[in-house]
């Protein structure tokens, strides 16, 4: 059976909520300057990662030729499908604007502590630790569903998964050498990137 093609309204949304995404991390305040405490630049691999699960779903889309039905078809798994991007887009930039904006200038590509930094806790980090990765990955969801066949959103997400995991491994270990005990009781309250359902 041939996946019915991408429709015009979700590729139009996966754009519109990529510019959005854009827009929110280009109009940041600016990282922080001044003496580090330390930079692990472990975390590349994991950003390398993440980018070749992006590059997943973006580059194998689904079929699109002439002989299969409109894309623009109104049928009931179609309109499932878009209803499920809008709100994957919408919650996933949501996340994004309220993470960026709660760091501050304290954000950077790479894993690094200055020594200005503070721990930060509050706006959507209670819920989870990563919450712009947690952002990301509701992006790589929406595209796969949009864009994509589903035996390439099955690599990406474990791909993706995989390279969070090495650069929250970065990252934490900085926030260990730097906060101590109250980053380990922060993060025995709150989860990684997924929000854990009780916190005892």
């Amino acid at each position: 059976m041939i996946a019915s093609p991408p429709q015009t309204r979700d590729v139009l949304l996966i754009f519109a909520g990529w510019l959005v995404l854009w827009a929110i991390l280009l109009l940041r305040p600016k990282g922080e300057q001044g003496p580090e405490r330390r930079r692990d630049r472990t975390s590349i691999p994991g950003t390398v990662l993440q980018g070749v699960a992006f590059g997943i779903v973006w580059g194998i889309r689904r079929v699109t030729t002439e002989d299969l039905p409109a894309p623009d078809a109104l049928d009931a798994a179609a309109i499932a499908r878009t209803l499920g991007v809008a709100a994957l887009l919408a919650v996933s930039l949501l996340l994004a604007h309220a993470a960026v904006r709660t760091l501050g200038k304290q954000w950077s590509i790479t894993a690094r502590v200055l020594e200005s930094h503070r721990l930060v806790t509050e706006g959507p980090y209670r819920l989870v630790r990563h919450p712009i990765y947690t952002a990301m990955l509701g992006m790589l969801l929406a595209t796969g569903l949009a864009l994509s066949r589903w035996e390439a959103l099955m690599v990406a997400i474990p791909l993706y998964a995989l390279g969070t995991r090495i650069r929250i491994g970065a990252e934490e270990r900085l926030l260990r050498e730097s906060f101590g005990a109250d980053f380990e009781a922060y993060a025995r309250r709150v989860g990684a990137f997924v929000p854990r359902l009780s916190r005892s």
